[in-house]
Order: structure tokens, then sequence, then C-alpha cells
């Protein structure tokens, strides 16, 4: 089992020190990842689900802290939990995630991506919220071609983004392409990531039943477009009081990362947590 920590922006703030000194911590317990959430904007009124949403809450920008906190940490791999992937051009964010990828010696390698739920967030960015599934799938694709594509240029025409003989360097560190991970607690999120991801990464409040045929719809999925299965990665939420039988359970269940993140609200405070769990699960390296 892999364990991944998040750092979220709009509780613990976008203080240079505290985020460098969360990472750094992370990184010395052992964790494999720092993931940090996305909202472009927020505005009076924005609720996911039960849950509102202060507009004053702190998102910062998620690539942004990524890279500062790549510069700070030595071996930790950065990840997203999610970026809202409909309202990111690919093309842009193609250069983007491959600089970041190249400045870390290869640590940007837990992309998740998501669709958003706050209908007045896609409007703020001109996309059609109805549309943002599509948008979604198709960006994939692009950014995967850009990636692997040479000086001689590639080309794409789809529903939402066209271009002919286009060319983007930096490529990945040592490589051709980053791994794309799906988030999303819907079914279609789950066949997302079959169709399109290397894992999947389900939030919401789901039942064991539900979270069960979710990866199944995954699998088969990934089955029915002709890619393995077992290859698919199945990351999921947990907690930092968490037992190891909760771990062993998520285990049978074929997840293979957990991300929990630090509740209390003072730095110490979350240092001390991090460093109990490390040692309740032995990943202090």
């Amino acid at each position: 089992m892999k364990f991944a920590i998040s750092y979220s922006t709009p509780f613990f703030g976008v203080d240079p020190d505290r985020i460098t000194a969360y990472a750094r911590h992370a990184e010395e317990c052992g964790f494999e990842a720092l993931y940090v959430p996305e909202h472009i904007a927020l505005y009076p009124g924005a609720q996911v689900g039960a849950m509102a949403m202060p507009p004053s809450l702190p998102f910062g920008d998620p690539l942004d802290c990524l890279n500062f906190v790549a510069a700070a940490t030595e071996r930790i791999l950065l990840g997203t939990g999610v970026l809202l992937l409909p309202y990111h051009h690919p093309v842009t964010l193609t250069k983007r995630l491959a600089t970041i990828d190249q400045l870390s010696k290869g640590r940007m390698r837990l992309l998740t991506v998501g669709l958003g739920t706050l209908p007045g967030e896609a409007q703020a960015v001109g996309v059609d919220f109805r549309t943002r599934g599509r948008r979604a799938d198709e960006a994939i694709q692009v950014l995967r071609l850009l990636w692997a594509g040479d000086d001689r240029g590639v080309s794409f025409d789809g529903e939402f983004f066209s271009f002919e003989n286009l060319c983007s360097f930096p490529k990945p560190f040592g490589g051709t392409s980053l791994p794309i991970h799906v988030g999303g607690s819907s079914p279609a999120a789950a066949r997302r990531a079959g169709r399109h991801g290397d894992g999947y990464f389900p939030g919401g409040s789901l039942t064991p039943d539900e979270r069960a045929a979710q990866l199944e719809l995954a699998r088969s999925a990934a089955s029915e477009a002709g890619r393995d299965p077992a290859a698919l990665e199945y990351t999921r939420w947990g907690s930092m009081d968490m037992s190891e039988e909760r771990v062993e359970g998520f285990a049978r269940q074929g997840v293979t990362r957990i991300v929990v993140s630090a509740t209390a609200p003072d730095l110490e405070q979350q240092r001390e947590q991090m460093s109990a769990f490390a040692r309740r699960f032995g990943i202090s390296t």
C-alpha cells in the first residue's frame, strides 16, 4: 500500500514557509506524494453537495504550489486532487505540466483530473457546464498527443480543440507522457478512468457496494477499450486516525494508494500527526 498526503490550501493557507515545512516533513516521514486541490473561482452561494463554499477560501493555484514545493523537496511526488481539467486549455496545460516534471526531475506523476461541480465556476471561464465531460475526454487526448509528438508536429480536430502540425516542448522528464488519474464519484467518472486514465480516485459519500460497483465499472471500461484493467491504480481518501484494520480492508478492495490529510490547525501538531501515522504504518524512510 502507498500512502500520500494532501495539503489543503483553503484551510492551511498559502504561506510559503508553512507549505514547504509541511511538504518537507511529509517527505521525511516517507509519504509518497503531496496532493493539492483546485478551485479556480468561488462566489457567494457556491455549494458542493451539502457543503457551502465560503467565497473567501484561499484556494492556491495547485500547479504553482506544486512547483514551489518541488523546489523545496527532493523525492516526494506531486499530485492534484483534483485539477479541474475542463477549465484549462490542454495546449497550455501540456507545457505547464511537462515543465513542472522537468524542473522536479520526474515528480509530476500523480496528476488527478476531475470535472468540477460548480456551474458558476464553469461560466466564469467560458465553459458550457453541460459539456465539461466531453471537454475533459478530449483534453486528455490532446495532452497525450502533444507529449508524444516530435518536431514534425501533430494535428488534432475535435469538438472543442483543433490545431495543425503543433509542437510542444519540453517533454516530460525522461519520457513522452505523464500518468493521468481520473477523480470523481459518478459512474461517468469511473468509465472515464477506465477508458482514458492510468488510475481512478473516487471521492464522495458512497456505500461499499457502490464503490465496488464503480471500480468494476472502471475495470470493465478499460477492458472494452483494449486496455489492461489490472494496470489501473486505485486511490482512495483515508484519515489520519485510520486503523491498520481499515487499511487492510482497503487493500482487500483493491486500493493501491491512500491519501490522508492533517486535521490539526497548528503546523507543529500537523507534523506530530504525520510522524505518528508514519510510525504506525512503517513508512518512515
